[in-house]
């Protein structure tokens, strides 16, 4: 066998070791890499997660993960696994759960495509902004942001200046994610009041004794305040439409206690309904100078689009349900409170 043949046969053999190794080499890696991106995070403590906040890199990002207990994967793992699924320099903004199970393509592919934590808060129906702030200084994970502002600075961060904050907020559920902030949520929260309140008045029936939307809200505010059942509030929005159109004073609790403050106890008295303020419709014409409360969208369609009908008066009936007795003439109320005074005292007798 002449020279050249001999070394032709051992580049061919060199040539197959080669191929041999760079094959095991390569399915070496491969295991090794697919046993990393595709095996369940282990460390994780009960309700772990991760938050990625505006600025991170992708290396404080792993030390949270870290920080969080997760210990499987080398550094370079996790930035081949990140390159190799598009999410290198596209991590989103926000807080991701760690589940047991989640395993490391799971979490950078939620990461790339933004799945986070979705969190509520609920603005309820009739809540004043003193009722609402207290709410949002209690929502968890929502950043913090106004507690310093009185109302005047909190509406010239909104954008508002110089507008009452009361009934500016609509009620419904908001979601949010970690590191949106209490302004955030009642900028937006703003925006859908004056969309439903413009929506409202756009629809209003004809010849309303109202001025304005503006009006309107507070009317809607006041419907709010005096009942929680459905298809009262436009019963109840005709009484106080009628009393306004014949000059009738609207002599409603609700703004009486609103213009007591912090005053009130719990316990309207007659000393109350005699007391100005100018919340008192007991005491002054017409509607008072700003909302009462928080009014959701079926009190503001109320507002603009009263039930028609003859009844000036409304009392509760006084069985539990919150329901009312409407009645035409001031004789047929005083009947209907002395029904709701027998009532009230004879479940509250002592037993």
């Amino acid at each position: 066998m002449s020279f050249a043949s001999s070394f032709k046969r051992i580049l061919g053999v060199l040539f197959v070791l080669t191929a041999l190794l760079a094959g095991a080499v390569a399915y070496y890696g491969y295991s090794r890499f697919s046993g990393f991106a595709d095996q369940p995070l282990d460390g994780l403590q009960p309700d772990s997660k991760v938050v990625v906040e505006s600025g991170d890199s992708f290396r404080r990002v792993l030390g949270r993960l870290r920080e969080a207990g997760v210990r499987q994967g080398s550094d370079l793992d996790w930035q081949v696994l990140a390159r190799r699924l598009g999410a290198a320099g596209k991590i989103q903004v926000g807080e991701y759960p760690l589940a047991p199970g989640t395993t490391p393509r799971d979490l950078l592919q939620r990461m790339r495509d933004g799945k986070v934590v979705s969190h509520r808060f609920t603005i309820v129906e009739g809540w004043n902004i003193r009722e609402l702030r207290a709410a949002l200084a209690r929502a968890e994970p929502l950043r913090q942001t106004i507690a310093e502002l009185d109302d005047a600075a909190l509406m010239a961060r909104l954008g508002r200046e110089g507008v009452h904050p009361e009934g500016r907020f609509l009620p419904e559920t908001y979601h949010y994610t970690s590191g949106d902030s209490d302004l955030d949520l009642l900028r937006r929260a703003n925006v859908a009041l004056e969309k439903a309140l413009d929506a409202a008045w756009e629809s209003r029936a004809d010849d309303l004794p109202l001025d304005d939307k503006e009006q309107a809200l507070v009317l809607a505010s006041i419907v709010e305040k005096e009942t929680g059942i459905a298809e009262e509030r436009g019963r109840i929005a005709g009484v106080f439409i009628r009393r306004l159109r014949s000059g009738m004073r609207l002599q409603t609790d609700p703004t009486v206690i609103y213009g007591l403050g912090s005053a009130y106890d719990g316990n309207i008295t007659r000393r109350h309904l005699e007391t100005d303020t100018p919340y008192n419709t007991y005491t002054r014409d017409g509607l008072p100078p700003t909302p009462i409360a928080m009014p959701g969208v079926a009190a503001l369609r109320a507002a603009t689009r009263p039930e028609a009908g003859d009844t000036l008066y409304f009392v509760a009936i006084g069985d539990g349900t919150g329901r009312h007795v409407f009645t035409r003439t001031l004789a047929e109320h005083s009947a209907a409170v002395r029904e709701y005074v027998r009532r009230y005292r004879e479940q509250h007798a002592p037993r």
